[in-house]
């Protein structure tokens, strides 16, 4: 199914927990929230924004990625 996460749950990374269609929370190993992972449609498909959060009222905005996986790994 297009748009949904293949790394959640992974070993050696950050896991991805589904908060509604298209935005996921990244989570470490300890269940703290790193930040979330949100899906945009574009016309030539779609894209996976990633935003980490610094301490509980700031985001720092980590780029824009064709693949959840790669969107995932700026959270390692």
């Amino acid at each position: 199914m297009p748009g949904s996460p293949t790394v959640a749950g992974q070993r050696n990374g950050p896991s991805l927990v589904a908060v509604r269609d298209g935005l996921w929370r990244v989570v470490d190993r300890s269940g703290a929230v790193l930040g979330h992972i949100e899906r945009e449609a574009q016309t030539d498909g779609d894209r996976y924004l990633a935003r980490r959060l610094v301490m509980s009222t700031r985001r720092i905005e980590l780029g824009a990625f064709w693949r959840i996986d790669e969107a995932a790994d700026c959270f390692r």
